[in-house]
């Protein structure tokens, strides 16, 4: 992707450009197969609203589809988009929602997208909720795990897990170090020798574990510099980092519809990948460039224009 038309950012670096608005309308300004992955954690179908916005699990699906014909249309034919999705309770109850399997179910039946895989992103330190059901009536236990869901746009997505290779565990150094004879196990598995082959790491699981406890972060900190509230509901940058080096590749463009304090475009520059950030919310928006500073990067930050505010004239910009 080289142009972007009819738009100017509200802040941009070397890499990449972050938009004021609607998802909904920023997208229409990207050009069609121009963008390799859209990672994003969208507002969750909480009962409780927030400051950002959230719609009620019973229209969530109606919602999010809105956003499913362009997500199809810039993504590249081996394209993905990946969805960080909390769960929730039906009010009342101490029975769980489906609506996040229905959003997933819709994507594939209504959106033509392809469910590649799913992950799960398991939060260790994540508190016992809702109260009432787990540390009163003692009725479940503590909800600690996200859906991931990984979607394609084809049936082939670009992905390689060599790149997301993990530490080998101390048996299975062992193992490489002594050597293994090739036999049949009791599970009725074969076991070649192939198995005792160094690949330089172990191929990770779809099982995430990343605990959220950040609470020191540089952005955090300038935060409280510059008495601004941040986001509630970051998401670590384990989490897109894991997705950006599983399914890009260096100067591919990476898209966050709903940015929040823009984490992904952080991620993304970092690691030599151009990026697009989108938000609704200016505050959250103006406070996502600390994440720049922290890493020494100091593009040009022109006038802050949202959407609303752009000029009507068509103005082609370079994004890179």
């Amino acid at each position: 992707m080289t142009l972007l038309k009819g738009l100017k950012p509200f802040h941009r670096t070397s890499s990449g450009q972050a938009f004021l608005g609607d998802a909904l309308e920023v997208m229409k300004h990207i050009p069609d197969e121009s963008v390799n992955l859209i990672v994003t954690s969208p507002p969750f179908a909480l009962h409780r609203k927030k400051d950002y916005g959230n719609e009620v699990a019973e229209r969530y699906v109606d919602w999010f589809l809105q956003f499913a014909p362009d997500f199809q249309r810039i993504l590249k034919k081996d394209g993905s988009l990946v969805i960080d999705i909390g769960g929730t309770w039906n009010k009342g109850f101490p029975t769980r929602s489906l609506y996040h399997f229905e959003l997933l179910v819709a994507l594939h039946r209504r959106a033509h997208f392809h469910l590649a895989q799913e992950f799960f992103w398991w939060n260790r330190a994540k508190l016992p909720s809702p109260a009432e059901w787990v540390t009163v009536r003692r009725l479940r236990v503590k909800d600690a795990v996200n859906c991931v869901w990984w979607l394609s746009k084809s049936t082939s997505p670009k992905a390689d897990n060599r790149k997301v290779l993990q530490p080998y565990s101390e048996s299975m150094k062992l193992l490489l170090k002594r050597g293994y004879q090739a036999k049949l196990r009791p599970s009725g598995w074969d076991i070649s020798t192939k198995f005792s082959k160094d690949n330089n790491g172990a191929i990770p699981s779809n099982l995430i574990e990343v605990s959220n406890t950040d609470s020191n972060s540089h952005y955090l900190r300038r935060c409280r510099e510059k008495g601004i509230d941040p986001h509630p509901a970051r998401f670590p940058i384990q989490l897109p980092e894991f997705f950006i080096k599983f399914l890009t590749d260096a100067n591919d463009v990476v898209l966050d519809p709903f940015a929040g304090s823009n984490v992904t475009g952080a991620v993304a520059q970092k690691l030599g990948r151009r990026w697009l950030a989108i938000e609704m919310e200016k505050d959250y928006l103006r406070a996502s460039r600390f994440r720049f500073e922290a890493a020494g990067l100091k593009g040009p930050l022109p006038k802050h224009t949202s959407v609303a505010q752009s000029p009507p004239e068509k103005v082609a910009l370079s994004l890179f």
